[in-house]
């Protein structure tokens, strides 16, 4: 087919009949990806106006657990891309911003003082589509001085740039992504840009936050979403409980034996 004859219901139909062949979901899941990065790179390069693949037209990633990357992995991945593209690596794993938000943050949508980063629009100045979607999200002071630093260095209306000011583009964040996975110790090949939001699920999970707080932080619509995805990755809920009970009765029993001798 011509890519500018695709509709979202060729598409749809397309995942059906691969996974009435067989296929697992997971691996529908990721044809299905790879199309619609295609798809994206003609629309950049002018030969579609729109990408015919979209959360309506996607399968069932099926039980396939994302690949969270460690930190060392991720400062690795920081230094391995360009200069000028170093801060769509923070925002992504620090901000949990997605490729096409990290390339249509504008300057004016971080407000550098108060820490705060309002993902507004796509990269191809379309809004993005939900209220979730357009929550504002906390930064620390630390990411705000990086941030910032990079817009004084490199300059332009965005925030990651191309290096000469001009907005850089998804399809040129994602190839670097590609050209610097190799020289990262342990990254698996298909590691993209939008993974290192599983970075920060991990982050957030790992110091002690409860789902309704990282459902917000990843603009999640239901905390269901977040639940399904990340919930390998908080602790076992069964120990916890072990434990809170265990620390009742030892408590109980500590008072206990203390009232005993008091007596005697």
């Amino acid at each position: 087919m011509p890519l500018s004859a695709v509709r979202p219901s060729s598409v749809r139909s397309w995942t059906v009949e691969l996974k009435a062949a067989g296929l697992a979901d997971s691996y529908v899941y990721a044809l299905h990806s790879r199309l619609s990065q295609v798809m994206s790179d003609a629309v950049h390069d002018g030969l579609l106006a729109r990408n015919p693949c979209s959360r309506r037209t996607s399968p069932r990633a099926g039980g396939q657990r994302p690949y969270v990357a460690t930190t060392e992995q991720v400062w690795a991945l920081h230094d391995a891309v360009a200069d000028h593209l170093r801060p769509a690596v923070l925002l992504g794993a620090f901000v949990g911003l997605r490729t096409a938000e990290v390339v249509g943050l504008r300057v004016w949508d971080v407000d550098f003082m108060r820490g705060v980063v309002r993902p507004v629009q796509q990269g191809d100045g379309e809004p993005l589509k939900s209220e979730t979607s357009r929550t504002p999200l906390p930064i620390p002071q630390e990411l705000s001085v990086q941030l910032s630093a990079a817009v004084a260095r490199w300059g332009g209306d965005h925030v990651v740039t191309d290096g000469a000011g001009r907005q850089t583009s998804t399809w040129a964040l994602e190839r670097a992504i590609r050209s610097a996975r190799p020289k990262v110790s342990g990254l698996p090949e298909d590691f993209r840009f939008h993974d290192l939001r599983h970075y920060l699920a991990s982050l957030l999970i790992g110091s002690g936050l409860d789902v309704k707080v990282v459902q917000h932080r990843l603009r999640h619509g239901s905390a269901k979403t977040t639940l399904d995805t990340y919930g390998h990755l908080w602790p076992d809920s069964d120990e916890s409980a072990r434990a809170a009970v265990g620390a009742v009765l030892a408590a109980r029993g500590d008072s206990s034996g203390t009232a005993t001798a008091s007596q005697a």
